[in-house]
C-alpha cells in the first residue's frame, strides 16, 4: 500500500494516523500537492493529496473517503467511525467541524502566502480564521480534561481530526490554542504521545 502525500497536510496526516493505528502496512511518498503536482496527478487528477494505492492498484482519494474504506477494512467491532446510529452521527459531527476548520486555514494560509501582495484580501483571511477558531472553541468545550478521548471512552476519527486542526491551528497559523483553546490543545498533546500520532508527525 503507497500513501501519496506529505504529513504537514492534515488531509494526509489524518490518513497516517489512520493507517498507523490500524497496523496496516505501508510505504509514503512524501510529495506535495504544490510542489509536485505532475506527479501527484498521475494518482490524483485533481492534483491534491492524498492518495492512497491499495495493493491491488487500485487508488483512492480524499481523505473521508479513504479513512472510510480503512474503517470497513480493518477496523473490525471498533472502527475509528462507528459503522451506524447516534455515535456515528456523534464521530462524524466532530470529524466535519474539525475538517472544515482545516478548510478555513488553509484557505486563509493560501491567500496570505500564494497571492501577490497588492491582490491579498485582509478581510477573507480574517474570515476564514475566524470560523476556523469558532469551530475550535465549539469542540473545545466538548473536551473533558479528565478522560482520554472525546467521546465514547476510546480513539475515533473525532480525536484524530481535532488533533490535526489544532495542529494546524499552533504550527501552521500561529493560532494561540494553548490559551486559546486549553482543553482542545491539552488533548493533542496526550494524542501526541502515542505512537500513531508521534509516528506521522512532520
Amino acid at each position: 500500500m503507497l500513501l501519496i502525500g506529505v504529513n504537514r497536510s492534515p488531509y494526509t496526516r489524518r490518513v497516517a494516523i489512520t493507517l498507523q493505528h490500524y497496523g496496516v502496512p505501508y510505504e509514503q511518498r512524501d510529495l506535495s500537492g504544490f510542489g509536485n503536482r505532475p506527479e501527484v496527478r498521475a494518482a490524483n487528477p485533481l492534483g491534491r493529496i492524498p492518495a492512497l494505492v491499495l495493493d491491488d492498484g487500485e487508488t483512492l482519494i480524499d481523505s473521508g473517503a479513504i479513512v472510510d474504506h480503512l474503517d470497513q477494512s480493518y477496523g473490525g467491532a471498533q472502527p475509528l467511525t462507528p459503522a451506524s446510529g447516534a455515535d456515528r452521527r456523534a464521530v462524524l459531527r466532530i470529524a466535519a467541524l474539525m475538517m472544515g476548520a482545516c478548510d478555513k486555514g488553509l484557505h486563509a494560509a493560501y491567500e496570505r502566502n500564494h497571492h501577490p501582495p497588492d491582490k491579498v484580501h485582509q478581510p477573507w483571511i480574517e474570515d476564514c480564521l475566524a470560523q476556523m477558531k469558532i469551530a475550535l472553541a465549539a469542540v473545545e468545550d466538548m473536551v473533558d480534561p479528565s478522560r482520554p478521548y472525546l467521546l465514547l471512552g476510546r480513539l475515533t476519527q473525532a480525536d484524530i481530526c481535532a488533533f490535526i486542526a489544532e495542529r494546524l491551528a499552533r504550527v501552521g497559523l500561529k493560532i494561540e490554542t494553548p490559551t486559546e483553546t486549553p482543553r482542545l490543545h491539552g488533548l493533542a498533546m496526550r494524542l501526541l504521545e502515542s505512537p500513531a500520532f508521534r509516528s506521522t508527525e512532520p
